[in-house]
């Protein structure tokens, strides 16, 4: 395989986010413990173009802060020592 990465065709993309999904909803289930789920991140990680792979690791960080911040609040740091 050359630097250069071919689009996924519609099977590969299926298959690519059917592993992503299964590995997401694994991660769900045992609270984010990865180890729990090694052979689904390996599936999700060889069906799917590496790029891809980052760009959902990204991803799922950024949803589940998103999560955070609707179930706990948003808390301005600066919001401490104002009379």
């Amino acid at each position: 395989a050359g630097g250069e990465m071919s689009a996924p065709t519609m099977q590969e993309r299926k298959a690519c986010w059917g592993a992503r999904d299964e590995f997401w909803q694994c991660l769900d289930r045992h609270a984010d413990n990865a180890s729990q789920c090694e052979k689904l991140r390996r599936s999700f990680e060889s069906l799917c173009p590496q790029q891809w792979v980052k760009y959902f690791d990204k991803r799922r960080d950024f949803l589940k802060y998103k999560k955070k911040l609707e179930t706990e609040g948003y808390h301005p740091p600066e919001a401490a020592g104002k009379s």
